[in-house]
C-alpha cells in the first residue's frame, strides 16, 4: 500500500480534507469517491483494492460531510461543487473520474452538470431518484431518535431503512451488509460533532437530479432490489444523460457497494479505464459458509494488460 496523502483545503471559511493514493502508473485519471452523507474517506478499501492498481484514488470530506466543518444555513450544493473542483486543481490535474455513490451520487452529478469539463468520466450508484414523503418521515424519525441521545436506536433504524427486508428476494450478504452499516452509522453519529446537522440537511435540503447532462461519458448502476429508489426510477433518471448507460447488480439491494463490493469495485476500474463494461452475469445461489471456497468473480470481457496494474 502506497502512503497516503492528506491534504486540507478551505473553501468559504470552512475546513474539509481529502485523501490521495497516489499511483505512479495510472493508466487514466484520479478517481475521486463520494459516499453518503455520514460515511468518511476511509470507508472504501474494495476501491482501494481493485481501483487504485489502475489510478490515482482520491476519497474526501466534504464540507458539511465527515470531518470537515458543516455548512452554514446559506450555504448549497454549489459550495460543494467549489470544493470539489478546489481538490482537482490541488491535484494539478485538468479532470478526474468521479464515483458517486447514494447522497454522494447526487453530489456528483450536481457538480457534473456545473462543471462537465472537469468530469472525465461520471459513475452513479444507487442515485436517490424519487424519495417519497413517506421515506423522508421514516428517517426524520430516526434523526429524533439521535436528537434524542439514542445514537443506538437511530443506528438501527437508519440501517434497516435501504434494506431490502422481503425474504422472497435473495440478497447477497443482506445481514451482514445490515450489521456493518449499522456499527458503521453508530460510529458516525457518536463520532461526528455535527452528525444532526448532516441528517438535517440531507434530509430537507434535497440535492436534485433535475435537468440532465450531456458531454460527460455516464454510467448509473443499482441494486435489482434497492427499494430506496427502484431501478425503475434510476433507469429514468439515467436517460435524462445523454448517452449513459445503466445497470442493475443482481441478488442486491441499496447496499450493492457492500453486498457485491469486489464486483462493483472490478466494475468501477473497467468504467475509468474505457475498457468493456459487461452486463453482470447470473450470480451463484449462496451456500453455507463451511462449503464455500470462493466466490464467482464477475465475469468480464478480457481488456488490455500492462505489467500488473490491471485488477479484472
Amino acid at each position: 500500500m502506497p502512503e497516503e496523502v492528506i491534504r486540507t483545503l478551505r473553501v468559504d471559511g470552512l475546513s474539509y480534507s481529502y485523501r490521495l493514493l497516489p499511483q505512479p502508473d495510472a493508466r487514466t485519471e484520479p478517481v475521486l469517491v463520494l459516499g453518503g452523507a455520514l460515511q468518511g474517506m476511509y470507508g472504501w478499501p474494495q476501491m482501494e483494492d481493485h481501483v487504485h492498481p489502475v489510478a490515482g484514488l482520491v476519497t474526501a470530506d466534504l464540507p458539511g460531510m465527515g470531518t470537515a466543518d458543516p455548512l452554514r444555513p446559506e450555504q448549497d450544493s454549489a459550495l460543494m461543487c467549489t470544493a470539489i473542483e478546489q481538490i482537482i486543481d490541488d491535484l494539478g490535474v485538468a479532470r478526474v473520474n468521479v464515483f458517486g455513490y447514494s447522497y454522494g451520487a447526487a453530489v456528483a452529478f450536481g457538480c457534473a452538470q456545473r462543471r462537465p469539463g472537469r468530469i472525465a468520466r461520471l459513475l452513479l450508484g444507487g442515485v436517490p431518484a424519487g424519495i417519497t414523503d413517506a421515506q423522508l418521515a421514516y428517517w426524520r424519525l430516526a434523526a429524533d431518535r439521535l436528537s434524542a441521545v439514542h445514537p443506538d436506536e437511530f443506528a438501527a433504524m437508519a440501517a434497516a431503512a435501504p434494506l431490502c427486508t422481503d425474504e422472497s428476494r435473495h440478497v447477497h450478504r443482506r445481514h451482514l451488509a445490515e450489521r456493518y452499516v449499522r456499527r458503521t452509522l453508530l460510529y458516525a453519529a457518536t463520532r461526528t460533532p455535527h452528525a444532526l446537522n448532516v441528517l438535517d440537511r440531507a434530509l430537507n435540503k434535497k440535492l436534485s437530479l433535475d435537468g440532465g447532462l450531456s458531454g460527460v461519458p455516464a454510467l448509473v448502476f443499482c441494486g435489482e432490489h434497492d427499494t430506496v429508489s427502484p431501478p425503475s426510477r434510476q433507469r429514468a433518471f439515467a436517460a435524462s444523460i445523454a448517452g449513459s448507460r445503466f445497470l442493475t447488480v443482481p441478488e442486491t439491494d441499496h447496499w450493492a457497494v457492500l453486498e457485491r463490493a469486489e464486483e462493483v469495485a472490478v466494475l468501477t476500474a473497467r468504467f475509468v479505464t474505457g475498457r468493456p463494461v459487461p452486463t453482470f452475469p447470473a450470480l451463484p445461489a449462496p451456500v453455507p459458509p463451511q462449503a464455500a471456497t470462493h466466490r464467482r468473480p464477475l465475469q468480464t470481457a478480457p481488456g488490455p494488460r500492462r505489467g500488473t496494474t490491471t485488477p479484472g
